[in-house]
This record gives C-alpha cells, structure tokens and sequence, in this order.
C-alpha cells in the first residue's frame, strides 16, 4: 500500500506537477481512502521521501553500536554512506525525486530539514566520542557538517548525471576529503634514508671569515663557479 501510493504520487507529479496534484488524487489513483494515505504519511510532503525516516533510523542504530575501536571519524562517514546506499537503491526514482525538488521551494525546504536531522544524528555520536576534549562540541559539530556537506556535493554530482556515474567512488572520493582533514589515517612506515658516503661533502673554513668566503669555499666544494 505504502509503494502504491508512492507510485500513484510521482505519476500525478509528473504528469500535472506538484502543486497541482491534491492528496484526494493520489488516493483516487491509487485505489484507497485517504485515512490510508494519512497512517502512511502525515502530509503530501512526506510521500516524496518515503525512506528518510527509516534511513534516519539505521544510522542512528549504526552509531549506537559502535565501540572504541571505531575511529570515530571513519565511522560518521560510514554512517554517511548509508543514506547513499537508499538513494542507489532506486535510482530512477531518487533522480525523479531531485528534479521535483529542485523545481518545489517547499520541497527544498523539507529536504533541508532531512538533512539537518541526519546532521544532528552524526553530531550527536561524535560528541559522546569527544565528551572530555578541548573544543570537542565545536569538533563535533563542524565534523558533522563537513561530512554531510561532502556526501551531499558528492550524490547531487550523481543525481545530475541522471544516475549514469558512480556513485559509490563520488562519495568515497568526497568522504576521503573528510577523512584527511580530520581522521586519523594510518601512519605509512618509516623508510629509512640511505645517504652515499660520496654525497657527504666537509668544508673547514678559519674562524672569522666572511660569510662570503664560506660560501664560495662551499661552492668550490661543489664544483659550482
């Protein structure tokens, strides 16, 4: 019933617009009442973003199991990425979607209302994370923007191109700005410097000569004129 009337939805949407489509329509194409359309959405709003809720509830219970030995940076980007996984589940509609909500201000409205609730979820783990540290709201908190500002630069690249491109190496290309900025990567091994004992070169020069003469004995030693 949920998906009938998802789909009923977007066809009237397509097909009049929007504004022009009432919820009496979508429940008349879909076949059902609308005491069935409001114990699945409060408005007409929320027939756009079906899956926001039940997003939303996954990263939260993603974050609520994580254990210290989860970077706390990695993990908000983790989490980050579950909202792109809804989004690649269908693409077709989640381009449909962009193109309405680019022409609706009240849709752009909503869905930046979306958006800052997963902000806050991802802000809300990384202040427990960082409970105790010098400034560790305000990490927290920019932490959290950055990340979802990075993932959403990242699926609109994606929405634009009708779907076409990759957009699981979109996000982990823009995740891995997140990452370097402020994760902790792994440290890369040392590699020891070789030096050839031919490369050493010792010039003595007498006490008190001018700084030019040092030099020039240096470039002597070089075999630079």
């Amino acid at each position: 019933m949920r998906d009938a009337l998802v789909a009923a939805a977007f066809q009237l949407f397509l097909e009049r617009g929007y504004e022009q489509t009432t919820i009496d329509d979508i429940v008349a194409l879909a076949g059902v009442g609308r005491r069935s359309f409001f114990r699945y959405f409060p408005s007409k709003e929320d027939v756009v973003f079906p899956d926001h809720e039940r997003c939303l509830a996954d990263m939260t219970a993603f974050l609520s199991v994580s254990g210290d030995e989860h970077e706390p940076v990695q993990r908000v980007c983790d989490a980050a990425r579950l909202v792109l996984r809804m989004y690649n589940e269908n693409p077709t509609f989640s381009v449909q979607r962009y193109r309405l909500t680019k022409k609706v201000p009240g849709l752009r409205a909503y869905e930046l209302s979306v958006v800052w609730r997963y902000e806050r979820a991802l802000a809300a783990y990384l202040r427990g994370r960082f409970a105790g540290r010098r400034d560790g709201t305000l990490q927290a908190d920019v932490i959290a923007a950055a990340v979802v500002a990075a993932h959403n630069n990242a699926l609109r690249s994606w929405l634009r191109s009708d779907g076409q491109r990759d957009a699981g190496a979109e996000v982990d290309h823009a995740l891995g700005y997140v990452q370097t900025a402020f994760g902790h990567p792994p440290a890369q091994p040392a590699v020891e410097q070789r030096q050839d004992p031919e490369d050493v070169v010792v010039v003595v020069s007498r006490r008190g000569a001018p700084m030019w003469r040092v030099v020039q004995e240096i470039e002597a030693a070089f075999g630079r004129d």
